[in-house]
């Protein structure tokens, strides 16, 4: 039996391509067109309708009303969770080529975004650092004493400076000037760990 596979084909190793951003660049002034077209032609319909029933409403309370209601539909239309998975989970079809598919939505890399985008806004703005990351930071804490100790920073302080030990506690108790570099943060991560 003869095959056409060489073990060198089957060693190989091709690393995945890191994603692309969008090629090209999108308008803005495309949706805010779109935007004033919809609500033109929604006011319209609206206007005609309610004067074939014999009812009187002013022109800037109904131009009001449809734009309200627009941002509503699109506030909650970008707010809205994504949909769920199909019932059944993960068919295998046995053609998955195994490359991660960079595009879908899910659990794992809104995971990530959520420390990755507070992370990187802190870069350019160390306010954000100490406003959104380092509370986050705490919570963690809080939480694995809680769990494994069974105090927090709140309810006894003594006790957790000594869990937390005193860059840790340093750390959470009095925010830094600057935003950590990531060998600082690493390091955080790790006595964080050790708890």
């Amino acid at each position: 039996m003869s095959s056409s596979t060489s073990i060198d084909d089957l060693l190989a190793f091709e690393e995945e391509a890191a994603p692309r951003g969008p090629q090209e660049p999108r308008s803005r002034t495309g949706p805010v067109v779109r935007a004033i077209a919809w609500a033109t032609a929604v006011v319209a319909v609206l206007l005609v309708g309610l004067r074939a029933v014999g009812l009187q409403v002013s022109l800037p309370v109904l131009i009001a009303g449809v734009l309200a209601v627009l941002a509503i539909r699109r506030v909650t239309a970008l707010l809205a969770p994504p949909p769920p998975p199909p019932a059944g989970g993960r068919a295998g079809t046995g053609d998955d080529d195994g490359s991660y598919n960079w595009g879908a939505r899910d659990a794992l890399r809104t995971a990530i975004n959520r420390w990755e985008w507070p992370l990187d806004w802190s870069m350019t703005r160390p306010e954000r650092f100490t406003g959104v990351v380092l509370p986050r930071i705490g919570e963690l804490a809080d939480e694995r004493m809680r769990l494994k100790h069974g105090v927090t920073r709140e309810s006894d302080p003594a006790r957790a400076r000594v869990l937390l030990g005193d860059r840790l506690w340093t750390f959470l108790e009095t925010p830094p000037h600057r935003t950590p570099s990531p060998r600082d943060l690493a390091v955080i991560v790790a006595e964080l760990e050790k708890i």
